[in-house]
Protein backbone atom coordinates (compact mmCIF):
# COMPACT_ATOMS: atom_id res chain seq x y z
CA UNK A 1 0.00 0.00 0.00
CA UNK A 2 1.34 3.47 -0.79
CA UNK A 3 2.45 5.67 2.10
CA UNK A 4 0.12 8.49 1.17
CA UNK A 5 -3.61 7.80 1.16
CA UNK A 6 -6.06 9.99 -0.74
CA UNK A 7 -8.19 12.46 1.23
CA UNK A 8 -11.39 10.99 -0.23
CA UNK A 9 -12.63 7.50 -0.98
CA UNK A 10 -15.50 6.82 -3.37
CA UNK A 11 -17.35 3.55 -2.80
CA UNK A 12 -18.89 2.82 -6.18
CA UNK A 13 -22.55 1.90 -6.20
CA UNK A 14 -25.28 1.81 -8.79
CA UNK A 15 -25.68 5.28 -10.32
CA UNK A 16 -22.89 6.83 -8.26
CA UNK A 17 -20.94 6.47 -5.06
CA UNK A 18 -20.86 6.94 -1.33
CA UNK A 19 -18.16 9.51 -0.53
CA UNK A 20 -15.90 9.17 2.49
CA UNK A 21 -13.30 11.50 3.92
CA UNK A 22 -10.20 9.46 4.78
CA UNK A 23 -8.54 10.29 8.08
CA UNK A 24 -5.23 8.82 9.28
CA UNK A 25 -4.16 11.49 11.76
CA UNK A 26 -5.28 9.89 15.02
CA UNK A 27 -3.63 8.31 18.04
CA UNK A 28 -4.01 4.72 16.90
CA UNK A 29 -2.76 5.56 13.38
CA UNK A 30 -5.78 3.72 12.03
CA UNK A 31 -7.54 4.57 8.85
CA UNK A 32 -10.90 6.12 9.56
CA UNK A 33 -13.42 6.73 6.84
CA UNK A 34 -16.21 9.16 7.57
CA UNK A 35 -19.08 9.19 5.07
CA UNK A 36 -19.73 12.76 3.98
CA UNK A 37 -21.97 12.46 0.92
CA UNK A 38 -23.81 10.34 -1.61
CA UNK A 39 -23.35 11.03 -5.32
CA UNK A 40 -25.75 10.26 -8.17
CA UNK A 41 -23.70 10.40 -11.37
CA UNK A 42 -26.68 10.19 -13.75
CA UNK A 43 -28.41 13.16 -12.14
CA UNK A 44 -25.11 14.87 -11.23
CA UNK A 45 -26.38 15.24 -7.66
CA UNK A 46 -24.33 15.55 -4.52
CA UNK A 47 -26.23 14.99 -1.28
CA UNK A 48 -24.49 15.57 2.04
CA UNK A 49 -24.68 12.56 4.36
CA UNK A 50 -26.80 13.16 7.45
CA UNK A 51 -26.50 16.69 8.77
CA UNK A 52 -23.12 17.35 7.15
CA UNK A 53 -22.19 20.56 5.44
CA UNK A 54 -19.77 20.04 2.57
CA UNK A 55 -16.84 22.40 2.19
CA UNK A 56 -15.89 24.00 -1.13
CA UNK A 57 -12.95 21.55 -1.23
CA UNK A 58 -15.30 18.60 -0.68
CA UNK A 59 -17.58 19.72 -3.49
CA UNK A 60 -14.66 20.40 -5.85
CA UNK A 61 -13.19 16.93 -5.21
CA UNK A 62 -16.54 15.24 -5.67
CA UNK A 63 -17.29 17.14 -8.89
CA UNK A 64 -13.83 16.27 -10.28
CA UNK A 65 -14.45 12.61 -9.42
CA UNK A 66 -17.89 12.74 -11.07
CA UNK A 67 -16.38 14.17 -14.27
CA UNK A 68 -13.73 11.42 -14.37
CA UNK A 69 -16.33 8.75 -13.58
CA UNK A 70 -18.69 9.90 -16.33
CA UNK A 71 -15.83 9.89 -18.86
CA UNK A 72 -14.83 6.37 -17.76
CA UNK A 73 -18.39 5.06 -18.01
CA UNK A 74 -18.79 6.60 -21.48
CA UNK A 75 -15.55 4.95 -22.66
CA UNK A 76 -16.68 1.61 -21.21
CA UNK A 77 -20.06 1.95 -22.91
CA UNK A 78 -18.48 2.47 -26.35
CA UNK A 79 -16.09 -0.42 -25.70
CA UNK A 80 -19.05 -2.65 -24.81
CA UNK A 81 -20.81 -1.72 -28.06
CA UNK A 82 -17.68 -2.42 -30.11
CA UNK A 83 -17.43 -5.80 -28.38
CA UNK A 84 -21.07 -6.42 -29.35
CA UNK A 85 -20.13 -5.78 -32.99
CA UNK A 86 -17.36 -8.37 -32.65
CA UNK A 87 -19.81 -10.76 -31.03
CA UNK A 88 -22.30 -10.29 -33.87
CA UNK A 89 -19.55 -11.18 -36.31
CA UNK A 90 -18.60 -14.33 -34.41
CA UNK A 91 -22.30 -15.22 -34.14
CA UNK A 92 -22.64 -14.88 -37.91
CA UNK A 93 -19.68 -17.18 -38.40
CA UNK A 94 -21.13 -19.70 -35.93
CA UNK A 95 -24.52 -19.64 -37.70
CA UNK A 96 -22.88 -20.10 -41.07
CA UNK A 97 -20.46 -22.87 -40.19
CA UNK A 98 -21.19 -24.59 -36.87
CA UNK A 99 -24.81 -24.21 -35.75
CA UNK A 100 -27.06 -27.24 -35.82
CA UNK A 101 -30.68 -27.03 -36.89
CA UNK A 102 -31.81 -27.46 -33.29
CA UNK A 103 -29.50 -24.68 -32.10
CA UNK A 104 -30.74 -22.38 -34.86
CA UNK A 105 -34.33 -23.17 -33.96
CA UNK A 106 -33.58 -22.14 -30.39
CA UNK A 107 -31.97 -18.76 -31.18
CA UNK A 108 -33.26 -17.57 -34.57
CA UNK A 109 -36.44 -15.74 -33.49
CA UNK A 110 -34.75 -13.98 -30.58
CA UNK A 111 -31.82 -12.92 -32.77
CA UNK A 112 -34.05 -11.75 -35.61
CA UNK A 113 -36.24 -9.67 -33.30
CA UNK A 114 -33.26 -8.12 -31.50
CA UNK A 115 -31.50 -7.34 -34.80
CA UNK A 116 -34.70 -5.91 -36.32
CA UNK A 117 -35.20 -3.69 -33.26
CA UNK A 118 -31.56 -2.54 -33.34
CA UNK A 119 -31.67 -1.88 -37.07
CA UNK A 120 -34.89 0.14 -36.75
CA UNK A 121 -33.44 2.34 -34.02
CA UNK A 122 -30.13 2.80 -35.85
CA UNK A 123 -31.87 3.77 -39.10
CA UNK A 124 -34.15 6.24 -37.29
CA UNK A 125 -31.22 7.81 -35.39
CA UNK A 126 -29.15 8.03 -38.58
CA UNK A 127 -32.06 9.76 -40.37
CA UNK A 128 -32.43 12.20 -37.45
CA UNK A 129 -28.72 13.04 -37.59
CA UNK A 130 -28.86 13.53 -41.37
CA UNK A 131 -31.84 15.86 -41.00
CA UNK A 132 -30.02 17.90 -38.34
CA UNK A 133 -26.91 18.31 -40.48
CA UNK A 134 -28.82 19.02 -43.67
CA UNK A 135 -27.96 15.73 -45.34
CA UNK A 136 -24.18 15.83 -44.85
CA UNK A 137 -22.68 12.73 -43.47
Amino acid sequence: MSAELPDYYFRIRENGAAVFRVETENRQRRIEMDQIAVVNVKKREIKPHGDRTLSAEDIAEIEAWMTRRIELLERRNIDDILRAVDYLNTTTQWVQSNATDDQLEEVTDALLLAMHDLRSVLVRKKADRLLKTGGEG
